[in-house]
């Protein structure tokens, strides 16, 4: 089914925040799990979500220090998790069922950017490890505890799918490495995994959507030389941030939109930017955005869930 990329009026847009789009709307009751939710973006979503009444689940590799990051934030709660390790991705997973709640809202947050040349669990690049297939596994081991009654999944993707499509002949970059189409490619596997998943999800009320958050500088860049920083833009230097990024606040809000709009309710699969949906690229300008048609691909999408099916022995949603 093709997907929908046309801006539908949500009445938001660029400068609007997370607490902007969550006007409103009532969230008591409600469970959220953010990965990252402790840091940047993911901390201005759960501080949103929380006060439009959500009780916000966050995992996190460090949990002392997402503890420290959320101590002042309330109804939420820190479990360990690693998205690199597929085996603490099935313990967290484990416990959490084990509790028997519902989810109502995953949030797909966290990740790693310009990393340079790394393999983690069975010599998989790291990118597409941490970014995209840890969270595949995640979102599969956790089907049994999506709300049968209407469940979002919002991947966190990004402009820089701008940069690769899937490296269908070398996914892994063992040949020809290079760190931004590593995470380009992972952004569009963000992007690819909200199309199949609402496609295969959609009849047992799970839909999926992906997001560019925007220009925003957080924790993610902490990889990137300050030189770097400065030759792409995102920074003067005198280290003040470029005219044009979002504030975190702002950055978080298409999440926060795509989570729980009901303007969303049949557009399922689509790629959201500046908290409406996002119109085909015309340019490949990232600061300008849009989508690339490889990101939205539905016979893509499919191929892609295959091999990450194939690589994590998952797939929950057949």
């Amino acid at each position: 089914m093709a997907i929908t990329q046309h801006r539908i009026g949500s009445g938001f847009g660029a400068h609007s925040t997370a607490d902007d789009v969550l006007a409103g709307i009532e969230l008591s009751g409600k469970n959220v799990l953010i990965t990252g939710g402790y840091s940047g973006l993911g901390f201005e979503a759960t501080s949103a979500l929380v006060r439009a009444g959500a009780h916000v689940i966050v995992p996190a590799r460090r949990p002392a220090a997402a503890m420290e990051a959320l101590r002042d934030v309330p109804r939420t709660e820190v479990r360990e998790l690693d998205l690199a390790d597929s085996d603490s991705i099935r313990r967290f997973s484990d416990r959490f069922l084990e509790t028997g709640r519902i989810l109502d809202i995953v949030i797909n947050n966290a990740g790693v950017m310009a990393y340079p040349r790394r393999l983690v669990g069975s010599g998989w690049e790291a990118h597409l490890a941490i970014n995209h297939l840890g969270h595949f596994a995640l979102v599969n081991r956790l089907r049994p505890a999506l709300a049968p009654t209407g469940a979002r999944v919002v991947s966190v993707a990004s402009s820089g799918h701008f940069l690769s499509d899937i490296r269908w002949d070398d996914p892994h970059f063992r040949h020809d490495h290079d760190p931004w189409r590593a995470y380009g490619q992972s952004k569009t596997a963000n992007a690819l995994f909200a199309v199949h998943l609402d496609a295969l999800g959609a009849a047992g009320g799970v839909r999926a959507f992906a997001v560019h958050p925007g220009s925003i500088l957080t924790p993610l860049q902490r990889n990137i030389p300050r030189a770097e920083q400065i030759a792409q833009g995102w920074i003067t230097r005198e280290g003040h941030q470029a005219d044009g990024f979002k504030t975190p606040a702002q950055g978080a809000a298409t999440a926060v939109w795509a989570a729980t709009s009901p303007l969303l309710d049949e557009y399922g699969g689509a790629y959201c930017q500046d908290c409406d949906i996002a119109e085909p690229a015309t340019t490949d300008d990232v600061l300008v955005g849009g989508v690339k048609p490889w990101a939205i691909d539905p016979d893509s999408a499919s191929r892609l869930w295959a091999l990450s099916s194939e690589l994590t022995g998952l797939d929950c949603f057949a």
